[in-house]
Parts: structure tokens; sequence; C-alpha cells
């Protein structure tokens, strides 16, 4: 089982206003996010957690000098000893039902791929590795965290007492972050002889994890031993239930295909049907309906149902199932969260056509789990997206 341990962590001063200098992971942000987070406060985390390409080759020491210049000038400061950091999240989902999850933040064990104990939930696309890995190295430090769901049970309760506040923000979407520090050593080991009983399940920042066991071997290599800090990165941990899970879908875009002809592919595994003008409440009638529906240029919709014989053996996810509808062909395969977005990149000619999913439920994780499974890529959404900067893991 892995190791879940505490660490003195580095947070802004506590004089500074985090909806300002907070931001989201760098990976869910376009260059007008960058832009704008970058003129709201010269100290937000994307100043070092996004480095500028017209800088070259330096941008990663570039960025490492300012994380060091925040912390001798005092806009970021140290914990004086190890704790966990509990986060809650408060936000209204995509039903419009109040809601809200907590997780712990800490330092989970860096395992070899496929040794156990620290488990992936699905396939990850090809994707550079080498960004993250190079700022990794420049600052000594975890920017932002892993997501995690631990199969022990218990850490929601565990975590329902508060600890010391030290943040609290809103983000772009109303969604009321906060974060408290613990620091008391009997609930430091009980939460991390918790998390320590079970698996990990990561639901999100496989390439983040990746990065940080090469980070890891690295600096073995170096000092021809144990790598120290860089043997744990920073994860959330939160609890594999429903009330602890906000999951969206991630739509298909297809390229150098026309909707027409894939739709033509498409019949022989799903019966079609007119969807009209795709809009927002498309996507529940997807669940009543049981079926998928694929978008054109033009905005307009075909319901695709399951045909019962053509996915004998597939398991019934949709991604899944539209892998093994296309398994013949040469499409261009992108990924997009948010109806808005995916109409928007249709309108822009981004793309021919879309696909759109329905979230992946919890059952399904579980049995990914318990199965060791993987799921295709981009089968989950986890929201809302945990804060860039309100906690940073330095790698002594």
């Amino acid at each position: 089982m892995p190791r879940f341990e505490p660490f003195s962590a580095l947070r802004y001063a506590p004089d500074l206003p985090l909806d300002r200098v907070a931001a989201p992971p760098y990976d869910v942000l376009d260059d007008r996010d960058i832009s704008r987070l970058r003129g709201l406060d010269p100290r937000n985390i994307v100043h070092v957690d996004v480095p500028l390409e017209s800088d070259g080759p330096s941008r990663y020491r570039v960025a490492a000098d300012l994380l060091a210049t925040w912390v001798a000038d005092g806009v970021m400061v140290g914990d004086p000893r190890p704790s966990f950091t509990v986060y809650r999240m408060e936000f209204t989902d995509a039903a419009g039902t109040a809601r809200s999850t907590v997780g712990v933040l800490g330092a989970l064990e860096v395992v070899d791929e496929g040794a156990g104990g620290v488990l992936p939930h699905e396939r990850t696309t090809p994707k550079a590795k080498s960004d993250r890995l190079d700022l990794t190295r420049a600052t000594s430090a975890n920017l932002s965290p892993v997501w995690g769901l631990s199969l022990a049970t218990g850490l929601t309760d565990l975590l329902r007492e508060p600890g010391t506040e030290v943040g609290r923000c809103v983000d772009e979407q109303g969604v009321v972050h906060t974060v408290e520090r613990i620091d008391d050593p009997e609930r430091i080991d009980a939460i991390s002889r918790l998390v320590g009983s079970g698996d990990v399940l990561i639901a999100d920042g496989h390439h983040r994890y990746a990065i940080s066991r090469t980070y890891r071997d690295e600096v073995r290599a170096a000092h021809g031993g144990g790598a120290g800090d860089a043997e744990l990165t920073l994860t959330y941990v939160a609890e594999l239930i429903e009330e602890q899970l906000s999951i969206d879908a991630i739509h298909r875009l297809y390229s150098r295909c026309s909707a027409h002809d894939l739709l033509d592919v498409l019949s022989r595994s799903f019966v079609l049907e007119p969807a009209g003008t795709v809009h927002p409440g498309h996507i529940a009638e997807m669940r009543l309906r049981g079926a998928l529906c694929l978008v054109d240029g033009n905005g307009l919709g075909t319901w695709l149902t399951p045909r019962p014989d053509a996915f004998a053996g597939v398991r019934d996810l949709d991604g899944a199932l539209l892998e093994h509808a296309l398994r013949d062909t040469d499409i261009d395969v992108t990924y997009q969260h948010g109806l808005e977005q995916v109409l928007h990149v249709l309108q822009s000619g981004g793309a021919q056509a879309a696909v759109l999913i329905r979230p992946t439920g919890i059952d399904e994780i579980r049995r990914t789990a318990a199965e060791r499974l993987l799921m295709p890529p981009k089968s989950t959404f986890f929201t809302p997206k945990l804060r860039t900067g309100l906690v940073v893991r330095p790698l002594r």
C-alpha cells in the first residue's frame, strides 16, 4: 500500500487575495486564460506554473527564480512543520444541486508502473511530458496536485472536523475553495494510516504522476540511492464514494471526415434518429434515451442508440463503444469538455463533427479499480477543478 505523508507546505502569505493569485490547473488553460491571469496580479501562480514560450529555453529558470524571489520576499511562506491540508469545495453541480466535497492534500508515494498501490484508471493519450518535467527540475517543487481516489473507507468521516483555515477563494464558476491545515500529530497519523491502508486510483493527473516517476528516478541516479522528497508527489486524495465525486463527460471531436461519412460508419453499430438543433437539454435527453449524440458543423444532432448485437464483449462505456465502432477507420479524434465549447469548435471549423457522450458512472470507476482495468482515454472529467497555488510542495 502507498505511503501518504504530511509535508511543510509553501503557501501564499495570509494577507494576499487568493482570488487573484490562485489559478485553474495549467492543462485546462488556453492562451486567453493565461493572459488574463497574468494580468490579474504579478504574483498569480501562472507566472511560475505556465512559463512563457517567449522566454525561450530559459523560461523554466525564469519561473524558478521568480518562485525563489517570492519566497525571499515573503509572498509565499513555508509552514513551520509538516501538515496535511484539508481541501473543501462548495458548488452547484450541472443538475442545479448544491454540493460540497472534501479531500486532503499530502505527499503520495511514487511507485513503479504496474507495482500496485497507486493505480491508473484510464489509458493516456500521447502527450509531451518534457514541459512539466523541465519545470519540476528547475523549481524543485510540485506546483499542482495529482487527484487520487482512495479505495479505503472512512476518509470522508475523518475529514469532517475542520482544521485551521489558511485560505479561501471563489473561482470563475462560483466554486468556493477552502483549505485548512492539520498539524496535530494524532490526526496526521490517522489520515496517513487510513489512506495508506488501501489502493489509490488516479482520477486526474496521470501525466503529472508519470513525470514524478521520471524525476524520482533522475534524483535516485544522481545521488546513488533514495530520492528523498522526490519519492513522493503532491496529491489530493478523496474517498471513492458518490457524494465526493462530480463527474462530467469529455466529448469527442472528429476531423478528416465529414459528419455524413461519420454517420455512415456509425450506422453499422448504432440506430440513427434525427435530434434537431443541439442545446443543453440534449445532455439530459441522452441519459433518458441511453444514447449518444452526433453533432454536425451546423449544430444539428443525430441520436446514436447502440445496436444490441454490435457490441458483444465491449465494455458498456460510451468511449469504448465509439472506439469499437470506429476501429477500422482513419479518423482524427480530439477531446473537449463542455457542450458550449464543443459547439464553438464546430462553428469555427476546428472539427467536422462531434459525438457527445454520457458521464462515466461511479460503478464503472469502482469496477476499473477492482478488476485492474483501464478505461479509454478521456473517459472522465472530475469537477470542480482544484486551484493551483493554494499549496506548493517544495522538493528540497
